[in-house]
């Protein structure tokens, strides 16, 4: 691996760790009752969120994209909706999943040979979208955890008026 490599890769996942802290900072305080609690018509709530990064971004798109992780590859399509948590799960279960989701992450891309190392296995087959390297989904996952950082700011905002992150 080259400097340059080592540089890109340390940016990217610098950039998505302020994502992830942005989600989790977003949320922090609220209520077991809060983080349950359904707000947009569409019927997910902030632990919905947390549990959808957790089981369908960071599980997904690097144990079982980049690290071709058998067991995560079997699991996917057969888990009910990831929106959903279960009633009897715990708030802070959820969370802890989700941090150590991130840190399983990072030891994958901290492993991986360069920002242009293949991916092992891709879950669409036959479509036309396709990720080729570890850099691109890197790309594909601060994207989504930037946008469901600002869902979940909108959301918070709308559970008891408290902003995160205020430029003013």
């Amino acid at each position: 691996m080259t400097v340059a490599v080592d540089t890109e890769v340390t940016a990217l996942m610098q950039c998505l760790q302020r994502q992830r802290d942005h989600v989790l900072g977003a949320v922090e305080g609220l209520s077991d009752e809060a983080l349950r609690r359904p707000v947009l018509p569409s019927g997910w709530s902030c632990l919905g969120l947390l549990q959808h990064l957790t089981l369908s971004v960071e599980r997904l798109w690097f144990r079982a994209v980049v690290a071709g992780d058998p067991e995560v590859i079997d699991m996917v399509g057969s888990q009910d909706s990831p929106w959903q948590v279960a009633p009897g799960l715990p708030a802070g279960d959820v969370l802890d999943s989700y941090r150590r989701e991130a840190s399983l992450a990072d030891a994958i891309i901290a492993a991986a040979s360069s920002a242009d190392a293949e991916l092992a296995w891709w879950p669409f087959p036959g479509s036309e979208w396709r990720l080729h390297n570890l850099r691109d989904v890197l790309l594909h996952v601060i994207t989504e955890t930037a946008c469901h950082a600002g869902h979940v700011d909108a959301v918070r905002e709308l559970i008891d008026g408290q902003q995160w992150l205020v430029n003013t």
